[in-house]
Order: C-alpha cells, then sequence, then structure tokens
C-alpha cells in the first residue's frame, strides 16, 4: 500500500489501460461491503483509491479524489453527484453503488450524462427482509412488552399484563410496496402461515401478487401488521397519514424498514403513545433521533 498526500491506495501505479477507481465506503460498513476476495478483484481491475465519504463531504477535497478516477463506488453518505461533482469528475464512466437507493446519490444532471450506474437492491433485499419478518414476530408475540416489563422490576403478574401474544400463522399482514425486499418478506411471512395482502399501485394484470392486492384503506383496516417496503418518491411521500393509522385495528402494528418519509412520523408516535397500536422503525426522520 502506498500513502500519498494522506490517501491510501491499495496497487502499483497505473497503465493507460488499467482503471483508476474511488472506492467511498464508510467506515463502518467497509469490511462487511468490501470482502478480500472483493479487494483483490479490485486490484486486478486497476489503481484503487479509498477514501470514506466523511472524508469527501467539501467540494474541494471531493475534486482532488475524484478528478482522474474512472469509477466510483459508492455507498451511504458519498456526496450527491450533481452538476458541479459531475464537472469535478471528467473522466467518470460508471458509477456502483453498493447500496439500494439512489435517490440521494444521482441528480437530474446525472441522469443526462448517461453515465452507467448499477446499485444492490437485489442483494440487500434479503437482509433488510428479514429485519422486517424479525420486527414482525416481536411484535406479534409481544416481547418487546414483555421486556419493558419485566425491566421495569414489575411483579411477575403485573409484568404479564399485556395484551396476549400471538403466532404468525393465521395472522393477517399487510404489505405496502411489492418491491424486491417486500416480496422477499412476503415470502417468508407466507412461509410461517400468515395471511397476506398488498397495496401496490404498479401490480400488473399477471404478476403472482396480484390476486391479493388491496386497496390500502382495506389493507390498513384489516392488517395486524402492515410492514412498509415502499420507495421514497414524490408519490409515496405521506402515503401512510393519520387518516390511514387511525384505520388500523387495536392492537395492529406497523413495521417500517423502508423510508420514514412515507409515514407521518408524528401522527405515528401519536398512536403509540396513546397504546393503542404499536411500531417497529428501521428509520426515522432524523437519524439518530433526538434524545
Amino acid at each position: 500500500m502506498n500513502i500519498n498526500n494522506g490517501v491510501a491506495s491499495t496497487s502499483s501505479p497505473p497503465t493507460a489501460s488499467r482503471l483508476r477507481i474511488l472506492l467511498s465506503i464508510p467506515d463502518a460498513e467497509r469490511d462487511a461491503f468490501i470482502s478480500p476476495e472483493t479487494r483483490s478483484a479490485l486490484k486486478e481491475l486497476g489503481e484503487v483509491t479509498e477514501i470514506a465519504p466523511a472524508g469527501l463531504q467539501s467540494l474541494d477535497a471531493f475534486a482532488t479524489a475524484a478528478a482522474d478516477k474512472d469509477a466510483f463506488i459508492t455507498a451511504w453518505g458519498f456526496p450527491r453527484l450533481d452538476a458541479e461533482h459531475l464537472a469535478a469528475a471528467p473522466n467518470l464512466k460508471c458509477v456502483v453503488h453498493a447500496a439500494s437507493s439512489l435517490h440521494a446519490l444521482v441528480s437530474e444532471d446525472f441522469w443526462t450524462t448517461g453515465i452507467p450506474i448499477s446499485q444492490a437492491g437485489a442483494a440487500m433485499a434479503p437482509a433488510v427482509a428479514e429485519l422486517s419478518l424479525t420486527f414482525t414476530l416481536a411484535l406479534l408475540r409481544r416481547v418487546h412488552q414483555l421486556d419493558h416489563s419485566l425491566r421495569t422490576g414489575a411483579t411477575w403478574d403485573d409484568a404479564r399484563n399485556v395484551q396476549r401474544a400471538r403466532e404468525i400463522s393465521g395472522a393477517r399482514i399487510g404489505v405496502v410496496g411489492a418491491s424486491r425486499t417486500g416480496r422477499r418478506y412476503i415470502e417468508a411471512c407466507r412461509a410461517l402461515g400468515a395471511r397476506v395482502c398488498i397495496y401496490d399501485p404498479y401490480l400488473i394484470k399477471g404478476d403472482p401478487l396480484a390476486a391479493s392486492s388491496a386497496t390500502l384503506t382495506d389493507l390498513m383496516a384489516h392488517s395486524d401488521v402492515v410492514a412498509v417496503h415502499a420507495p421514497a418518491t414524490p408519490e409515496t411521500a405521506g402515503l401512510i397519514s393519520a387518516a390511514e393509522l387511525a384505520l388500523l385495528p387495536d392492537g395492529a402494528a406497523l413495521v417500517n424498514t423502508a423510508r420514514s418519509t412515507i409515514v407521518d412520523m408524528d401522527a405515528l408516535y401519536k398512536e403509540v403513545y396513546s397504546g393503542r397500536i404499536d411500531a417497529a422503525l428501521d428509520v426515522f426522520g432524523q437519524e439518530p433521533p433526538p434524545r
């Protein structure tokens, strides 16, 4: 490894035919996303310069790192590729995004360049679906309520005084968004015996899930658990508002591992605080949430 001006280079100086690659993954995810085998493969492709997104936040720092690069490998926190950042990377030929959503990364300016871009949504779908299933099972079994009750020092009888737990088999699961993650989640829920309905206005005739489609109103009103798996778009902003949350049956729960903008978070907090419904969240309007 060579160190030049504080930048780590993981291969020998490039030849004219070798790619110059900017690898920018947050420190917390770097080892999980980039295995030793992947690093070796990248070194075969060309010169790899590795800088975490935190080190690229100023335009000057970005320009210094990106000026001669042919390819970016990005993840959460990488600077948005707007006109200024694209101008600072005149040799850019492709972008590989090691996360799923591209909304925070690309701009309209990027799409006009015709530069190819890929994302890792298919690879991440199983993991997010598993987390959503974990939340679903925990809410149905009242694991968190029992745990919280015991931790308060309540008596055994008082600690057990929560709504009765139930199995996922036979439970009514409503899924908002038949995305790749949503489909993996649906497969898992059905394998465990749940009854699933789906709200997704883009389901086409002939889709295997079309037979289980429902309106959002019906889904909210007749689900024991609603799991959100839709993308963050102008159409889905505030899709689940106070009115939709009010339709949930008493004792129902909402799971959101997608994007916080899809749900009116203030309305959700009020419903949860009242004790009428429950929720498990992997996304918040402010991250980390305020103390």
